[in-house]
């Protein structure tokens, strides 16, 4: 059995990391930089990155903030946000990251996953679906959660994974910033359908709800921002719990 991860988020807009709830009234939570090298010293298994409005503003996201964190930081991590290019992915790369996260341009241009995983390998490209629970199903959302993309979410990420997606980050809009838990039945369906790990994002609040959710969800990996960010959970406390319960951690 793989280690389940731990992995922080930083939220990025105009430079700075900020936390919502369902992908609005956004606050400030400090430097992505200097957030990101704590979590590493504190154990965090990975990062991601995500510049949230790069897409919606029509923004590449900045290269030298990648290569700020790379400078900074000895885990892997993820960079997402206004990736629409194999030329975006190269430059990402080239200044640090170890991923690259996409979501929008790879539902209006499907095509795109594939020549990426050619030109770069699976392993570093990650498709992010932002989900929402409509009329009985879980929908998948384009553009920072703004613009229903018309899909079901675990037809895309079957879809996703078959074009040459490496890996799944599953963020449930409906418990963004909720603290309420993660959305369990849509995290276990996805991760039952597809042969690449999953991360689940949105929600957690305690350190019950990462154990359920790597547990009951079939995740691999789990997400948060705020918990961390306010200092509500730290990464280590949170990984003794997690062995206490026996699931197996970095």
């Amino acid at each position: 059995m793989l280690s389940k991860r731990i992995i922080p988020c930083l939220d990025v807009k105009d430079g700075r990391t900020v936390k919502g709830t369902r992908f609005l009234d956004l606050k400030d939570a400090g430097d992505p930089v200097e957030l990101g090298a704590m979590y590493a010293r504190e154990g965090a298994d990975e990062l991601v990155f995500l510049d949230i409005s790069a897409t919606h503003e029509k923004r590449k996201t900045m290269c030298s903030l990648v290569t700020r964190v790379a400078e900074k930081i000895n885990i892997p991590f993820t960079v997402g946000g206004g990736i629409a290019s194999v030329e975006d992915v190269a430059a990402l790369l080239e200044a640090g990251a170890d991923k690259i996260s996409i979501n929008t341009a790879a539902v209006r241009t499907p095509g795109l996953l594939t020549e990426l995983a050619f030109r770069f390998g699976s392993q570093c490209i990650v498709q992010a679906i932002d989900a929402k629970y409509e009329d009985g199903k879980w929908m998948v959302f384009l553009e920072g959660g703004r613009v229903a993309a018309g899909i079901e979410a675990i037809a895309w990420a079957k879809q996703a994974v078959d074009l040459g997606a490496g890996e799944i980050l599953l963020t449930t809009m409906d418990r963004d910033g909720t603290k309420e838990g993660f959305a369990l039945d849509i995290t276990r369906q996805v991760s039952e359908a597809v042969n690449v790990s999953v991360i689940a994002s949105g929600g957690a609040g305690s350190q019950e709800h990462f154990a359920e959710v790597l547990t009951e969800g079939c995740a691999d990996a789990a997400l948060a921002a705020s918990v961390f960010h306010f200092g509500e959970l730290s990464i280590n406390e949170l990984k003794n719990y997690l062995k206490q319960q026996n699931i197996l951690v970095r």
